[in-house]
C-alpha cells in the first residue's frame, strides 16, 4: 500500500514543476504576437506614406510661339580687301600700326617715290622733243607742198615729208601714254585704304623691297561695320524660307550676344541645296556699331518665319519619353497622377509645344517623375501637406502658456 501512494504523488510533483515553465512559453508568445502585429500596423502606415511621391509641378500655358529656324552660324566681315603694291619698290613709310580702325582714303604706305619720279621727268622730256620735232615737220610739209605744185621739187619728197609728219603724230601719242604711265607708277608709290575697316597683322616692314602683286598681301583690312552672318539649314525648309522671304516676314537674329537679341537682316539665300550635306546656305547683315561680333566668330542665329497663335505650351523638363512616345504625368484634383500621351512639337526658349493630349492650365510633373506610375499620390515640393497644415492649426496642440 505504501508503494501505491508513492507512486502517484511522483506525477503530481512533477507536473507542478513544469507549471511555470509552461506559463513562460505562453507569455513569450503573446509578446511575439502583439510585436508582429505591431510590426505589421507600422509596415502598412509606411506603405501608405510611400504612397505620396514628392515632386515639383508646373502648368501649361497657352500663347504665342514664333515659327522659327535655329542654327550655329559663322560671322564673316562685309568685305575683305588684300592691300598689294602695283609696282616694285622700297617701302619707305608704314602711315598706321597693325589692328588699327582706318577709314576709306587714309594713306596706308608709300614708297620710295624717287625713281617714278625720274621715270616721269624722262617721259615728258620725251614727249617735249617729240612736239618740237612734229612742229617742224609741219613746216617742211606746208614748204614741199607749195614747191610741188610749182614744180620745184618732186610729189614723192612732198609725200615723204607728209609722212613725217603723221609718224612724228604718232610718237606724240606714244609719248603721252608713257607720260601718263609715268605718273601713275609715282601716283602708286603711295596707297591708301579702299574700305573702312579694321587692318589685319603687318607682314612687311619699312625698308623692305615690295614687289609688285607679290602673292603675300602687304596687309588686310576687314570691314567690320556692318558684318555678315553665313549659317545653313536643312534644304527641306526651302520653300518656306522662300514663301516668307516673298511675304517680307523674315526676321533674323543672333542669341548669346547680351542681354537682348541682337536683331539683323536677311540677305541671301543661295542658289542651289549643297548634295553633299542636303543643306542650304544663308547670310543676314547685322549693323554692329559696337563691333561685339567679330569674324570667325561662331553664333547662334534663329530665322523667324512666322508665329502661331494660342498654342499650348509646357515646360520641357515634364516630357518624358518611353517606348510609345513622349507623355506627361498630369496631376488631377485628387493629388493623384495621371499617365497621359502627348503630341509635341518645336522647342522654344524651355518650353515645348504641345500638339495633341494636354489642354492650358493642367498641372503636370516636372520633376521626380521615375517614381510615378498612374494613381500614384503626390505632393508638392516645398509645399506643406494638408495633414501636417492641419496639425499646425489645431489649437488643441498649442502649448500651455506660463502664467506670470
Amino acid at each position: 500500500m505504501m508503494h501505491s501512494t508513492s507512486m502517484k504523488i511522483g506525477p503530481t510533483i512533477a507536473r507542478s514543476q513544469n507549471m511555470p515553465v509552461l506559463l513562460l512559453v505562453l507569455f513569450l508568445f503573446a509578446v511575439c504576437g502583439c510585436s508582429d502585429s505591431a510590426s505589421t500596423k507600422a509596415k502598412a502606415e509606411n506603405g501608405q506614406k510611400k504612397r505620396t511621391a514628392p515632386v515639383s509641378i508646373g502648368l501649361s500655358s497657352q500663347k504665342t510661339v514664333p515659327v522659327e529656324l535655329r542654327a550655329i552660324g559663322t560671322v564673316e566681315a562685309y568685305a575683305t580687301v588684300a592691300i598689294k603694291s602695283q609696282i616694285t619698290g622700297t617701302l619707305k613709310n608704314i602711315h598706321f600700326k597693325e589692328g588699327d580702325y582706318v577709314k576709306k582714303g587714309d594713306l596706308l604706305f608709300s614708297l620710295d617715290p624717287r625713281p617714278f619720279t625720274a621715270m616721269l621727268n624722262q617721259a615728258q622730256g620725251a614727249l617735249i622733243r617729240d612736239k618740237a620735232q612734229l612742229d617742224n615737220a609741219r613746216k617742211e610739209l606746208e614748204r614741199y607742198s607749195n614747191a610741188a605744185k610749182k614744180g620745184y621739187v618732186s610729189t614723192e619728197q612732198a609725200e615723204q615729208a607728209e609722212t613725217k609728219v603723221a609718224t612724228l603724230a604718232a610718237t606724240i601719242k606714244a609719248g603721252e601714254a608713257s607720260v601718263e604711265n609715268a605718273r601713275l607708277q609715282l601716283e602708286f608709290c603711295t596707297i591708301y585704304a579702299p574700305i573702312d575697316g579694321r587692318t589685319g597683322e603687318l607682314p612687311v616692314a619699312e625698308g623692305n623691297l615690295i614687289k609688285a602683286n607679290a602673292d603675300t598681301a602687304m596687309v588686310s583690312i576687314n570691314q567690320v561695320s556692318p558684318i555678315k552672318v553665313a549659317f545653313t539649314v536643312p534644304g527641306k525648309h526651302y520653300g518656306d524660307i522662300k514663301k516668307y522671304r516673298d511675304e517680307h516676314s523674315l526676321r533674323v537674329s543672333l542669341t548669346g550676344q547680351g542681354s537682348a537679341p541682337v536683331a539683323g537682316t536677311f540677305a541671301f539665300l543661295d542658289n542651289n541645296i549643297d548634295p553633299a550635306t542636303g543643306t542650304l546656305r544663308l547670310k543676314a547683315e547685322f549693323a554692329n556699331t559696337a563691333q561685339t561680333l567679330w569674324p570667325g566668330q561662331f553664333v547662334e542665329v534663329r530665322l523667324l518665319l512666322t508665329s502661331r497663335p494660342d498654342v499650348t505650351v509646357v515646360p520641357t523638363q515634364a516630357i518624358q519619353v518611353g517606348q510609345n512616345g513622349p507623355h506627361v504625368f498630369v496631376v488631377k484634383d485628387d493629388a493623384s497622377v495621371e499617365d497621359r500621351p502627348i503630341t509635341t512639337g518645336m522647342i522654344i526658349d524651355g518650353q515645348t509645344v504641345v500638339e495633341s493630349g494636354l489642354a492650358p492650365n493642367e498641372r503636370v510633373v516636372t520633376d521626380g517623375q521615375l517614381q510615378l506610375v498612374s494613381g500614384v499620390k503626390v505632393e508638392e515640393r516645398g509645399k506643406p501637406s494638408a495633414d501636417k497644415t492641419g496639425q499646425a492649426n489645431d489649437p488643441s496642440r498649442e502649448k500651455p502658456r506660463s502664467t506670470p
